[in-house]
């Protein structure tokens, strides 16, 4: 990953948690979970990894009905998470998807919410997914959909490109929400990967309480606030004004609801 995409220290993991996470996650989250449970409900004890799921939503989705190992690459991210999860089914481990610190053939599932679009070699953490699942075991992810289909980010986005119209770095760039996964048919397969993948489009609600919640969830408290200070660190707090301005002229300033949407995949041998 990029230092933008890792850095998430200081008061950032608490403000994506407090603005993003009911904002855009748990709507998935649960999603997810459920996912998880239909496959086999009594299979999930057995503790499936959770990569790139410190972010909690997912965490407290899964831990009332299943043990999880919850992984990340980011230290403050786990941290954070576990602080706010106490269950002795919930274990946390520091971890990269793709070379997981876990043996062969080891877990029932593997989950990944919204962590796949920041993994510089998918194709490699496609293998180590399937590496690490028993015969049978399922592999479900989900990435973003583009962001005109996502209306916040979307309104986030043109607020701050707008700001620095003189840089020509795209904000929120497309390898973050265009996601393939290639079979084992596929020609220009470089990694093990799997036989069969599903995928299914969820368009759901982004609900907040006012416009300056999604201002300061992605301005302060997401990958696009290292893009902004990357820029000028001074003018972060304009920059949520702005986005907030963008929302508002679309929703008004009170409570607001947008789309969101993304795709879920399903893959195993």
């Amino acid at each position: 990953m990029t230092k933008v995409d890792t850095g998430f220290s200081g008061s950032i993991p608490s403000l994506y948690d407090k603005y993003l996470g009911p904002l855009i996650f748990e709507p998935y989250a649960e999603d997810l979970a459920t996912r998880l449970s239909a496959l086999d409900p009594n299979a999930y004890w057995r503790r499936p990894p959770v990569p790139a799921s410190s972010r909690g939503a997912l965490d407290r989705s899964l831990s009332p009905r299943a043990g999880i190992v919850a992984t990340d690459l980011n230290q403050p991210m786990l941290d954070h998470a576990a602080e706010r999860i106490s269950s002795s089914r919930v274990g946390w481990q520091k971890a990269d998807a793709q070379a997981l610190p876990f043996p062969d053939a080891t877990f029932d599932a593997v989950v990944c919410q919204f962590g796949v679009m920041f993994f510089p070699d998918k194709q490699k953490a496609y293998g180590e997914a399937r590496r690490v699942l028993k015969p049978g075991g399922r592999f479900i992810f989900s990435v973003w959909d583009k962001l005109e289909h996502n209306e916040f980010p979307d309104l986030v986005s043109s607020a701050v490109a707008d700001m620095f119209a003189d840089d020509s770095r795209a904000f929120w760039p497309e390898r973050r929400t265009a996601i393939t996964i290639e079979t084992r048919s596929s020609p220009n397969c470089e990694a093990p990967v799997f036989g069969n993948v599903a995928a299914e489009t969820l368009t759901r609600r982004s609900v907040a309480p006012s416009c300056r919640d999604p201002a300061i969830g992605f301005c302060q408290g997401s990958p696009l606030r290292s893009e902004i200070e990357a820029r000028d660190a001074s003018r972060l707090a304009e920059a949520t004004d702005a986005a907030a301005g963008k929302i508002a002229a679309r929703f008004g300033n009170g409570p607001v609801d947008g789309k969101i949407q993304a795709h879920v995949f399903t893959a195993s041998d």
